[in-house]
């Protein structure tokens, strides 16, 4: 090979591994534009017509700017004890309506699992299952237990793991895993939610086998 060939194939090397580089930016940056414009001009479709008709003319972002800030002022009213007791009157409201109760609970629970950052009770335990066959394993959260009376009458005790489908964990499912073959990590809940939710980019130290115990 001469000297000629061996820096022609240098510089392709080169050009390609900066080529990879560029993509490596490009497109995480391209995406995340590309997602919060969605989100910014669906949330801006919301309001923008009703604002548009009261003030007579449109301002483009006014529907987005105008949600954060209601967001914003719900938060802040349920800092004080009037606040508080209006959206707990509320919440009792939505739970008396049969279908609404059942759907307004699950959407509360499975949401504050992620905007409490992972100190919620929603979810318990991370665990590691052997799904969708032997062989292949994935990472779920506990969310609660229950037990299955078979036949004979004897009890199988299942654990009721909740396994969220990144990006979007609320579009996640739910499976049943018998308690004895649930795989118990030593991982936190935000841990646990970083590792899924990341695509197994963001990694622990060490992913660690928990000693068995009962689920809180």
């Amino acid at each position: 090979m001469t000297t000629t060939e061996i820096g022609h194939k240098s510089l392709l090397g080169h050009l390609r591994t900066m080529f990879l580089r560029g993509i490596g930016v490009i497109i995480p940056v391209g995406l995340t534009y590309w997602f919060f414009r969605a989100l910014l001009n669906w949330v801006d479709g919301i309001l923008s017509p009703v604002l548009e008709q009261w003030i007579g003319f449109p301002i483009p972002g006014l529907g987005f700017v105008t949600m954060i800030v209601l967001i914003l002022l719900v938060g802040l009213l349920t800092r004080n004890l009037v606040g508080r007791l209006f959206f707990a009157w509320v919440e009792n409201l939505l739970r008396t309506i049969p279908f609404v109760r059942s759907v307004y609970s699950a959407i509360k629970d499975l949401v504050g699992a992620f905007v409490t950052g992972g100190k919620s009770r929603t979810f318990r335990e991370v665990v590691m299952t052997e799904y969708p066959r032997k062989g292949l394993y994935c990472i779920g959260f506990v969310t609660n237990e229950m037990s299955y009376a078979t036949d004979d009458g004897s009890l199988v005790d299942f654990l009721n793991v909740y396994i969220p489908n990144p990006p979007n964990p609320t579009s996640g499912f739910l499976v049943l895993i018998p308690k004895a073959e649930a795989i118990h990590l030593d991982l936190t809940i935000e841990e646990g939610l970083k590792l899924v939710l990341s695509g197994g980019i963001v990694l622990p130290e060490k992913l660690l086998l928990r000693r068995r115990r009962e689920i809180p």
